[in-house]
């Protein structure tokens, strides 16, 4: 099929579609946030839960990464997608009939499952649809939409949890997921050829480890899961810092998210008007300086005041970074290989999620044994190791694109 290289509201059906599918699966943890403390006391758990159920969310989102992107090369893109839209719904609604925190916990794992349908089926078809500078464009604006998640979600979930049982929370999810369902089977193209052959496990092993032999590939994949782990861990851990040690509202929590994600989508914004006139890497770089600013806002603020609140402001800042950051590496990662973008977008999935859950317990780690200064030296460590890897590859991907060697294998650029 040809690319799209002009964004239209036609052209752009299909990605609200599948953003929509992402916000819902994305509110699905931030929405109930606000409410684990009264999850936890209702089932009779420790606080500790709290982040777990974060963890076990994305754990979910890790552990078929590797069967739905070549599933999906094989019987087709929309059959696997649209299947997997329908499991999300499911998983929510069965959440009505949750009676424990283990079984709350599964069914954690089985809603992050949604998460492997938008990262290893749903981006490799943007991919493949757009062309490179639209594809980034489209990235980028649906990161935006799908941001409001997290911006909207623990106010939202706290105002509903304080008027409705919060199992209703996934009730509304799973009608938002519909809507998706709806426009996904109306608008969202094919981009591969279906084969009738059966799926070679053999053949699935190879390709994979062909990705993950390509040294490029790894480093250029770890570098959007450590710039994103901040944020992952606060979102996370700010339930206890704020409402359990910090003594704060549940609505007053909901109001503290509003600054991070706003910067987050103010960074997308920025990418988005930019993209057509900076250098393609250019913003990873002019990036590390917010980033920076962050961490150190986060040292000092740990070494010398007594109060969470600026942690707001590190992570905010930080959080602006990855905004002008994400969409980028995203793409530079999906073209370190020649192998198929499912299965390359599967294996980046993989390596996110396994990263973001052990990001997340390290946080709570860190936290239970030395406060907000090991939450900011944890950051200080995570960040550090992310300029580290970004450095070489944004150099590699700049200059990939000078000499037109976009995609290759481990070994020399040219």
């Amino acid at each position: 099929m040809q690319k799209i290289s002009t964004l239209t509201r036609n052209t752009l059906m299909f990605p609200l579609a599948l953003v929509l599918f992402e916000f819902s699966v994305y509110i699905a943890n931030d929405m109930i946030q606000p409410g684990m403390l009264t999850v936890t006391r209702e089932f009779g758990a420790s606080a500790a839960w709290m982040a777990s159920a974060m963890t076990a969310f994305l754990v979910g989102g890790a552990v078929f990464q590797w069967l739905f992107g070549p599933l999906s090369d094989r019987i087709g893109r929309r059959p696997v997608m649209l299947g997997g839209t329908v499991f999300f719904i499911l998983s929510c609604l069965a959440t009505l009939f949750s009676q424990s925190i283990e079984s709350f916990i599964v069914l954690r794992v089985l809603q992050g499952i949604g998460l492997c349908f938008i990262s290893s089926v749903g981006y490799a078809v943007v991919q493949e649809a757009f062309e490179e500078k639209a594809a980034i464009r489209v990235t980028a604006l649906m990161a935006n939409v799908a941001l409001i998640a997290p911006l909207i979600g623990p106010v939202a979930g706290a105002f509903m949890i304080e008027i409705l049982p919060w199992r209703m929370v996934f009730v509304l999810i799973a009608a938002i997921a519909t809507v998706s369902l709806v426009g996904l089977v109306r608008h969202m193209p094919e981009t591969v050829k279906q084969r009738k052959d059966k799926l070679p496990l053999v053949q699935i092993w190879h390709d994979y480890r062909a990705v993950v032999g390509n040294r490029h590939f790894l480093k250029a994949a770890m570098c959007m899961p450590l710039l994103a782990i901040p944020l992952i861990g606060w979102i996370a851990m700010s339930p206890e810092i704020l409402v359990a040690d910090g003594h704060l509202s549940v609505i007053e929590y909901g109001y503290w998210q509003i600054p991070v994600f706003g910067c987050l989508i103010a960074g997308n914004l920025v990418l988005a008007r930019q993209v057509d006139r900076w250098r393609l890497g250019s913003s990873v770089r002019i990036a590390l300086y917010p980033i920076a600013l962050g961490v150190l806002i986060m040292l000092f603020g740990a070494a010398f005041l007594d109060k969470p609140y600026f942690l707001v402001a590190a992570i905010s800042v930080i959080a602006f970074g990855e905004g002008l950051s994400a969409a980028v590496m995203i793409r530079f990662t999906l073209t370190e290989s020649t192998v198929s973008k499912a299965t390359v977008a599967a294996t980046m999935g993989m390596i996110n999620m396994t990263l973001y859950g052990v990001g997340i317990e390290l946080y709570k780690v860190f936290y239970q044994h030395a406060g907000m200064m090991g939450f900011a030296l944890f950051s200080l460590a995570v960040i550090t190791l992310y300029w580290h890897l970004s450095r070489s590859v944004v150099a590699r991907a700049m200059l990939a694109r000078v000499t037109g060697h976009e995609e290759k294998e481990d070994g020399p650029l040219i």
